[in-house]
Parts: structure tokens; sequence; C-alpha cells
């Protein structure tokens, strides 16, 4: 692989890249071990969509679908096998990344239910559920950044269990999310649990932001709010890089930092273009710096690879540009707290149609594989 290309720039730049996009045709085609080997991939984020989208073309789970109908399994016990098997399978195939850099990347991640992003108590249960099945050091369990959520989170990670903290769109919830993480390190420091083994990163939407943000900006149709489309996701990300550095160089973070903690890195999602007329790297190019991750969908990955142009550092420098965007944002009318509070409710009811989706996909597939059990045999 050579060391020149756009995706080799971007991580010596200090941005891993993951990949937004699992299947177990990927898995098993070696098309995964491919980006490892040719695009600097070195983890992989999943969702509800994203599996729901996986079992919709079905052909490559046929086999375990089967199985699975044969021995009674409920639709919910199959959706959890299936999930698991291809997060397992993905976490052996980046285990010599996770091996080659210390545990830092080389991650998969799996999440928990989005129907349970308002239960604590129930968050927690099945992350346990979910790490012990996988039972692979380099999984991450993703959680849902709601109120409940932060509660879950210092919990989970309490139990030495790494968390991908997700649906993140506000810079306080970002802050609130370091803080339960740091909660959860103090937590597991006390019951003796070895802090360097506890990774976490904090999934900061960004997309997302934009397209909710410039349909407020053409309701208000004046010249100086349509010149601020496009620029709020970007500014946003920026200024929870700020958040994130100043975090860690606080007193507390130091303290578990010297005690074998590891930062919770920000991780950049939602990093697809959605308006054609935009650059379609906006979201790669423009939220560079060091010990950040970028997940990006395929479509982004290979516009990245093929044509990006990797600066070295085009976030710490932006802190300034960035509160003028949010400011100018505020003084056109668009209120950000009530767009961050919209996205956040959006975001958990979109995973749960996708859930829901996913049930549906997989309750056909298990009636189809036991009626073609029971159809009488030709001979």
């Amino acid at each position: 692989m050579t060391d020149t290309t756009p995706t080799a720039e971007l991580s010596a730049a200090g941005v891993s890249i993951w990949l937004d996009d699992l299947s177990r045709q990927r898995i098993a085609s070696g098309g995964l071990q491919d980006l490892i080997d040719t695009r600097n991939v070195v983890g992989v984020t999943t969702n509800p969509t994203i599996f729901a989208g996986a079992l919709s073309k079905g052909e490559a789970y046929v086999d375990q679908v089967a199985a699975l109908a044969a021995s009674g399994a409920t639709v919910q016990e199959a959706v959890f096998e299936i999930t698991t098997d291809d997060v397992t399978a993905a976490s052996d195939i980046f285990r010599p990344v996770y091996d080659r850099t210390n545990g830092v990347d080389g991650r998969v991640s799996i999440e928990v239910e989005p129907g349970l992003a308002h239960d604590a108590a129930g968050t927690v249960a099945q992350a346990q559920e979910l790490w012990a099945k996988v039972n692979r050091p380099n999984a991450m369990i993703k959680i849902p950044a709601t109120i409940e959520g932060l509660e879950a989170i210092t919990a989970t990670i309490a139990l030495g269990i790494s968390v991908n903290v997700t649906l993140i769109f506000s810079l306080q919830r970002h802050r609130e999310v370091i803080n339960a993480y740091l909660s959860g390190l103090e937590k597991a420091k006390a019951a003796g649990i070895d802090l360097s083994t506890i990774h976490s990163v904090a999934s900061f939407f960004v997309s997302r932001v934009d397209t909710e943000i410039n349909q407020r900006l053409e309701a208000i149709g004046t010249e100086t709010a349509i010149a601020l489309k496009s620029k709020a996701g970007v500014a946003n990300a920026q200024l929870a890089y700020e958040v994130f550095q100043q975090a860690f160089s606080t007193e507390r973070a130091l303290g578990l930092l010297a005690a074998g903690a590891n930062k919770q890195r920000p991780l950049w999602a939602s990093t697809g273009v959605k308006d054609a007329a935009l650059p379609d790297t906006l979201y790669v190019t423009n939220l560079v710096a060091p010990e950040v991750v970028n997940t990006m969908p395929e479509k982004t990955l290979d516009a990245t690879f093929d044509h990006g142009v990797i600066p070295a550092d085009s976030i710490t420098g932006a802190y300034d540009e960035a509160n003028a965007v949010l400011d100018a944002l505020a003084n056109e009318g668009v209120s950000y707290v009530d767009v961050t509070q919209v996205l956040e409710s959006e975001g958990v009811a979109k995973f749960i149609i996708s859930w829901n989706e996913l049930l549906d996909t997989v309750t056909v597939a298990l009636d189809a594989a036991k009626n073609n059990a029971e159809a009488p045999s030709a001979l």
C-alpha cells in the first residue's frame, strides 16, 4: 500500500479511517480485508440501518437463517445471533490492526437495540450480553447519548466494556458524554480494572446538522441566511474537538490518563454529503486533526481515496470562525438547542424504524426457511 494516497495522508495526519458499513458478503468476499490493505481502513461501525440493508440482500445469510429456523429461534434470537456473528468475524479480521495499534484501532462497533435508548438498566444489560457474545477485546458497544444513555455509558465503562457513544449532536451533550466516560473510568479504577483495556469514542454527527439547519435557513430565505447553508455541521464538529481538547486537559482527566486510561476520541459520523452540490469530501477534509476517527460510507471513502486533498490540520485554527458561524445562525433565529434536540429524537426514531425493518426481514426469512424445510421432497 502506497503512503502517498489521500487516505494514507489522512491517516498520517492522525485521523483513523473507519468504514460505516458491514455485511457478511463484505466479510466473506475479502472486500473488508481489501479496504484495510488499500484504503487505510482501521475499523468498522454498524447500526440497525446497516444491518437491515445487509439482511435485505440476504443471500449470504441463507444457511444460518435455515439453521436458526430449524432450531426454533425467535426473531429476536436470530437477529442477535446473525449480527453478533458478523461483528465477531469482522473483529477477527481487524485483530492485527488492533494489536499493531495497541488497541486504539481495529475496532468493530455493534449497537444496543434502539428501543432501549431511554432505558439505562436495559441498555447496560444488553451491552453486557453483546460484549460477552462477541467476546473480542476489539469490539465496541454502541450506546446512544440520550439522557438515560449517559447513565448507561458510565455503568458500562465501569464494567470494563469499551463503548462507542452514538447520536451526539450538541456541544453540551458532548461535554456530558465525556463526563460520563470519566465517571465510568473512576468506577472501573476503584474496582481494580486495568484502565488501559477500556477504549471509547464519542460519535459526533455532522451532515445531519446541516440537513436540519439548511431547511430552516431556506425557510427564513434571506440572503444572509442562505449564505450560512452547509456551514453549521463542520463548525459544530470543529468546536466539539475543542471540547475534547479542553476536557482531557483537566486535572481530573490527566489523573486518569496517568493511571493508564485512554482518551475518548471524537468520531465524525454522518460524513456522507446529502447535497450533491457540495464537495463529496466536505466532511473529511474540513475535519482533520490528531486523535480523531472519521467513519465513512464507502462512497465517501472512495471519493477521499480518489481525489481528497488532505490538510495537516483543518480544525484547531478554525475555532473563531466556527463560533462565528454558530453566532450568525442564532442571529438568523435558528435555535441551536432546538435543532440538536430534534436531531437526537429523530436519530433514535430512525434507528427504531430500521430495527423494526430488520426484525421484519428476518421474520420473513425464518418463515421461508421453515416452509422450505416442511415442503415435501420431490423424490
